[in-house]
C-alpha cells in the first residue's frame, strides 16, 4: 500500500496532489474493474471451451490454429470488434467438426454472427446461448441437433436471420418465435417437426422468408395467419401434411415471388385469387387434394418461370392460347391432370421452356413439330398418354435435351436420329419397328436406354459394350432382338441393371458381362442362350436379381461351387427354371445367400430393387411363384425367391435350404429329386409358396410345414410321399391338388382315410415274383440275352463305323416308350419292377 504523508512543503503545493494520485491510484482501479466484468479473457475462455468440445476436427483447424499463444481476434473463424477488442463473429462454416455446444458459448455477449452451418453438432442446445442478447445472424444448419427447439429462442429481439435447418429436432414449433419483431428470414426445413403452424408467426411483419418444408406438420393454416405478412416473399411448406383450403389471406402478400404447398393434403378449388399475384416466379401446388378447373387467370401471371398442379384431382382444358401470356416459363408440370385433346401449340411459344411434364393424362395426337422451336429443353415426359404417329424427327435437333420419355402410347415407326446430349432414353410400351439406329453409339454420356415391349428387331449394335462405361439400365425385353450379346463391356462398366429376356438372342453370355462390378439385376430368360452356368458370376458381388430361365443351360452346377470362389451375399431372386442343369442341388451356393440367410427385420419399410434416378423406370419382370406367371414392374428388395425348376437335379433337398429364413418362394418342381423333405423346411417362417411337385420325394409330410403361418400354396403333388396329411393352420386350407399322385397320402382334403395305427404305403418298390419265376433266375436270363444282343450290336456299330445312327434310334425309341408310360398312367412318372423310374 502506497501511504502519502502531507508534510509542510506539500501543504504548499496541494496544486500537484489531485493529478498525483490519479495517476498512483487509475492502475489499481482498472485491476479490480476488470477482475469483475467480462473481457477478451472471457471470450477466450469460452471458446478454449468449445475446442474440448469437439470430439473430430478432421482439418486439425481448430488444433493447431486456436492456442492461447496468439490472440484470440486472430484465430480462424474468428472476427472482433474494432471498438471493444471483443468477439462479435463466429464463423465455423463446414469445417467438418464433431462434438457438443458448451454452455460457455453463452459468455460471448458481444456475438452478433454465429455459423456453424455443415457440420456434426450433436445433443441439445444449452440455455446459456440464451445470453447472447446481441445476436442479429444465427446458423445451425445442417448439423445433428436433436430434441425441441427451446422456447427461449423468442427471447432473441434483434435476431434478422434464423437458420435451424436439416437437423433432428421434434415437437412443435415454440410459439414464442411469433416474439422475433425484427426476423426477416427463417429456415426450419428437413427436421421432424409436428403439430400445427403456430399463429404467433403472423405477427412477424419483417418476414420476408418462411421455409418449413420437409417436416411433420399438420392441420389446417391458423386463421389471419398472412393477414401481417406484407413483405413475405417466399414461403415454403412443402412436403408435410398440412390441410384444409388455401387461406384467401395468403393473397395480401402481394410481394410473393415463391410459394410452394406441394405434397400436403390442401383440399377445395384453387383460388382465382392466385392472379393477385404479379409478382409470383414459382408457383408449386402438385400432390395435394385440391379440385376442380384450374383457373384460367393463373395462366396470364406473366412472371411465372415454375408451374406445377400436377397429382390433384383438378382438370384444365388446353385452349390454342392457354400459354400465349407465359412468356418466362421455364418448368411446367401438369402431371395426371385430366387433360384431353392435342398439345395446344401456343405452348411451343414458351421457348424458354426448359422441362415439360404432361405424363398420366387423355393427350391425344401427334406430337406437333413446334417441339422443335424449344431449343433449351432439358426434359420431356409425355408417358402414358394416346399419342399416335412417329416420333417427330426434330427432337434431334434438342441439343440440350437429356431425359426423353415417351413410354406407354402408341408411337409407331422407328427410332430417330437422337441428339448426342441424351443421358436418358425410355421408349418402351409402343408399336415401335426396326432396328437400333446406329446413331445411339453417339450418345456418349447415355444412362438409360429402356426400349422394352416393342416390336424392334435386328441385332444389338456391337458398339453397345462401349456404351457401358456410362450406361447404368439397359432394357429390351419382349422384342425380337437376335443374334449374339455384343462381347465387348468395357473395363469398369457402369451397368446396374441389364435385361434382355423374351428375345431370340443365342450364344454364350459374354464373360466380359463380368466387368459390371455394378450389376444388380441381370435378366436373360426366354432367349436360346446356350453353355454352362457362367463361372465369372460370382465376381458381381452387388448382384440382387439373377435370371438365366428358359434358356439352353446345361450341365453341373454343383461342381463350379465346389472349386469357384464366388460371392452371392447380396442375391435375393435366382430363377434358373427351364433349362438342362444337372448334378446335386448345390449346398455352396445355398449357404453363400447371405440376403436370404439372414431374417428381414425391416420388413416394413419399403425398399425397391433399382432405385433409378429419372422417374419411370420400370423393372417388368416376371416369376412364376404360387403357381402363376406374376409380372413385376417393382421389386421390394423384401421379395426373395429361389427357382430351380424344370431341370435335371437330383439327390436330396440339402438341409441348408432350411436356413434361407427370408425366403418368400422356393420352387423345386420337375426335377429328379428323391429321399425325404427335410423338416428344416419348417424354419422358413416367412414362404408364402413352396412348389416340390413332380419329383421322387418319399417318406411322410413333416409336421415342422405347420410353422409356415405365411404359406398360401403348396404343391406336393406327383411324388412318393406317404403318412397322414398334417392338419392345422396352413394345412386346413390347402386343396386335393396339393397332394394329388401320392398314392401313399391319406386324411384330410385326400378322400383316402387313415386309419390310427396303418400308415399307407407307396406301391412297391421291388416284386418277390415276376410271373412266378424266381428273381434271381429271370436275372440270370436277363444277364444271358443281354450279352448275346451286346455281343451282335458291338459288331454291326464296328463294321458300319456309325454308332451315332445306332444311339440315336435307341434315344428314339426311349422317349416313345417313355410317353407312352406316361400316357398310360395317366401323366405321372411310375416305378418299373425294379422300384426304378
Amino acid at each position: 500500500m502506497i501511504c502519502l504523508i502531507p508534510t509542510p512543503h506539500l501543504m504548499g503545493k496541494t496544486g500537484y496532489l489531485l493529478p498525483l494520485m490519479v495517476v498512483l491510484l487509475l492502475p489499481t482501479f482498472w485491476a479490480t474493474l476488470s477482475a469483475g466484468s467480462p473481457n477478451i479473457t472471457t471470450d477466450q475462455l469460452a471458446l478454449l471451451a468449445l475446442k474440448s468440445h469437439v470430439t473430430h476436427d478432421p482439418q486439425n483447424l481448430l488444433a493447431t490454429n486456436w492456442s492461447s499463444t496468439t490472440s484470440v481476434c486472430n484465430w480462424i473463424g474468428v472476427t472482433c470488434g474494432s471498438r471493444h477488442q471483443r468477439v462479435t463473429s463466429l464463423n465455423l462454416t463446414e469445417m467438418g467438426l464433431t462434438g457438443t455446444i458448451p454452455p460457455h458459448l453463452g459468455n460471448l455477449s458481444f456475438l452478433t454472427w454465429l455459423n456453424i452451418l455443415h457440420n456434426s453438432f450433436h445433443g441439445s442446445i444449452p440455455i446459456e446461448i440464451a445470453n447472447l442478447q446481441r445476436l442479429k445472424y444465427l446458423n445451425f444448419g445442417n448439423n445433428s441437433f436433436s430434441g425441441e427447439i427451446p422456447s427461449w429462442f423468442g427471447s432473441f429481439t434483434k435476431l434478422e436471420k434464423l437458420f435451424l435447418y436439416g437437423n433432428n429436432f421434434t415437437g412443435g414449433i415454440p410459439s414464442t418465435m411469433g416474439n422475433l419483431s425484427k426476423l426477416e428470414k427463417l429456415s426450419l426445413f428437413n427436421n421432424s417437426l409436428k403439430g400445427q403452424i403456430p399463429a404467433t408467426l403472423g405477427n412477424l411483419s419483417n418476414l420476408k422468408n418462411l421455409y418449413l418444408d420437409n417436416n411433420q406438420l399438420s392441420g389446417n393454416l391458423p386463421f389471419g395467419i398472412f393477414d401481417h405478412l406484407p413483405k413475405l416473399e417466399k414461403l415454403s411448406l412443402e412436403s408435410n401434411q398440412v390441410s384444409g383450403r388455401i387461406p384467401k389471406g395468403l393473397f395480401k402478400c402481394k410481394e410473393l415471388v415463391y410459394l410452394s404447398l406441394f405434397n400436403n393434403s390442401f383440399e377445395g378449388n384453387v383460388p382465382m385469387e392466385f392472379r393477385n399475384l404479379t409478382m409470383l416466379k414459382g408457383l408449386y401446388l402438385a400432390r395435394n387434394n385440391l379440385r376442380g378447373s384450374i383457373p384460367f387467370s393463373i395462366f396470364n401471371i406473366s412472371s411465372l418461370q415454375s408451374l406445377t398442379l400436377g397429382y390433384n384431382k383438378l382438370f384444365v382444358h388446353l385452349s390454342s392460347d392457354t400459354f400465349d401470356h407465359l412468356p418466362n416459363l421455364q418448368y411446367l408440370h401438369l402431371r395426371e391432370s385430366q387433360l384431353s385433346g392435342k398439345i395446344p401449340t401456343s405452348l411451343f411459344k414458351c421457348k424458354g421452356l426448359k422441362f415439360l411434364y404432361l405424363d398420366n393424362n387423355q393427350l391425344e395426337g401427334v406430337v406437333p413439330l413446334e417441339v422443335g422451336n424449344l431449343t433449351w429443353l432439358t426434359e420431356f415426359t409425355i408417358k402414358r398418354n394416346n399419342f399416335v404417329g412417329e416420333i417427330p424427327s426434330v427432337i434431334g435437333n434438342l441439343t440440350s435435351l437429356k431425359a426423353l420419355d415417351l413410354s406407354l402410347n402408341n408411337f409407331t415407326g422407328g427410332i430417330p436420329t437422337l441428339p448426342p446430349s441424351l443421358k436418358w432414353l425410355g421408349v418402351p410400351a409402343n408399336n415401335l419397328v426396326g432396328e437400333i439406329p446406329s446413331s445411339i453409339c453417339n450418345l456418349s454420356s447415355l444412362q438409360s436406354l429402356l426400349l422394352y415391349k416393342n416390336n424392334l428387331g435386328g441385332t444389338i449394335p456391337a458398339c453397345f459394350g462401349n456404351l457401358s462405361s456410362t450406361l447404368l439400365y439397359f432394357s429390351v425385353h419382349k422384342n425380337n432382338f437376335h443374334g449374339k450379346i455384343p462381347e465387348n463391356f468395357a473395363d469398369g462398366c457402369s451397368l446396374k441393371s441389364f435385361d434382355i429376356n423374351n428375345n431370340q438372342l443365342e450364344g454364350l453370355l459374354p464373360r466380359s458381362l463380368g466387368n459390371c462390378k455394378d450389376m444388380e439385376l441381370l435378366d436373360v430368360g426366354n432367349n436360346n442362350i446356350n453353355g454352362t452356368f457362367p463361372d465369372w458370376l460370382g465376381n458381381l458381388d452387388q448382384l440382387q436379381v439373377l435370371v438365366l430361365r428358359s434358356n439352353r443351360f446345361y450341365g453341373h452346377i454343383d461342381r463350379y461351387f465346389q472349386v469357384t470362389v464366388h460371392s452371392f451375399s447380396r442375391l435375393g431372386v435366382i430363377d434358373i427354371s427351364q433349362n438342362e442343369f444337372s448334378g446335386y442341388l448345390p449346398t455352396k451356393f445355398f449357404e453363400d445367400l447371405i440376403a436370404i440367410r439372414e431374417e428381414n427385420k425391416n420388413k416394413v419399410k419399403l425398399e425397391y430393387i433399382i432405385d433409378a434416378d429419372i422417374d419411370g423406370y420400370y423393372l417388368s419382370l416376371t416369376f412364376t411363384t404360387k403357381g402363376l406367371e406374376t409380372e413385376f414392374q417393382k421389386l421390394s428388395t423384401v421379395w426373395m425367391a429361389i427357382d430351380f425348376s424344370n431341370n435335371l437335379f437330383f439327390g436330396e433337398i440339402p438341409k441348408t435350404v432350411g436356413e434361407l429364413h427370408s425366403l418368400i418362394a422356393l420352387n423345386l418342381s420337375h426335377n429328379s429329386l428323391t429321399g425325404p423333405i427335410p423338416s428344416a423346411l419348417g424354419e422358413l417362417t416367412q414362404l408364402e409358396s413352396l412348389d416340390l411337385s413332380s419329383n421322387k420325394l418319399q417318406g411322410i409330410i413333416p409336421a415342422e410345414l405347420k410353422n409356415l403361418i405365411f404359406l398360401e400354396v403348396l404343391n406336393l403333388s406327383h411324388n412318393y410321399l406317404v403318412g397322414r396329411v398334417p392338419r392345422g393352420k396352413q394345412f386346413d386350407t390347402f386343396p386335393n391338388d396339393s397332394y394329388i399322385g401320392n398314392l401313399g397320402l391319406c386324411g384330410f382334403p385326400l378322400s383316402t382315410s387313415c386309419s390310427n395305427n396303418e400308415i399307407l404305403k407307396p406301391m412297391p418298390t421291388k416284386d418277390r415274383f415276376i410271373g412266378g419265376f424266381n428273381w434271381k433266375i429271370a436275372m440270370v436270363m436277363g444277364y444271358g440275352c443281354g450279352i448275346v444282343f451286346g455281343i451282335s450290336m458291338g459288331y454291326v456299330v464296328f463294321t458300319t463305323g456309325k454308332p451315332g445312327c445306332f444311339i440315336e434310334m435307341i434315344e428314339r425309341w426311349e422317349r416313345k416308350y417313355v410317353r407312352g408310360k406316361i400316357r398310360r398312367s395317366g401323366g405321372r412318372k411310375e416305378f418299373n419292377f425294379l422300384g426304378e423310374s
